[in-house]
């Protein structure tokens, strides 16, 4: 079996390393929005908003050298997960886990992708 994605698109929000665990490892959890190949019915192009996972020095270069806006094309295994908060209520979640990252263009946001979950985009 084959779990192998790649996705381009821009950054949400600037990306935020953090460390995690007995030995810290640096880790960066950030949103990528990636715009649809197709137009819907009103003519605008739409983008899904991925959330994307990556460790170590991996996770350090994507802290370092991307910004809010800026494009990215990672590559990665997609991994599910579920847990449960404080109250109770199951969370679910479908995320990419990056193995490689590389630049992707210029670093301003696209003014012809139309948000539409993720306010921190617009």
């Amino acid at each position: 079996m084959l779990n192998n994605t790649v996705l381009t698109g821009r950054l949400t929000k600037i990306p935020e390393i953090k460390q995690v665990g007995e030995n810290l490892k640096p880790v960066v959890n950030f949103t990528l929005a990636v715009e649809r190949d197709f137009a819907d019915d009103s003519n605008e192009r739409k983008a899904d908003f991925i959330p994307v996972v990556a460790w170590n020095g991996l996770a350090k270069f994507i802290a370092g050298n991307f910004g809010k806006g800026g494009a990215l094309s990672v590559q990665g295994r997609l991994q599910s997960r579920n847990w449960d908060d404080a109250d109770g209520k199951k969370h679910y979640v479908i995320e990419l886990v990056a193995d490689n990252a590389y630049f992707a263009g210029e670093s301003k946001k696209s003014n012809e992708m139309v948000a539409e979950n993720d306010e921190d985009y617009r």
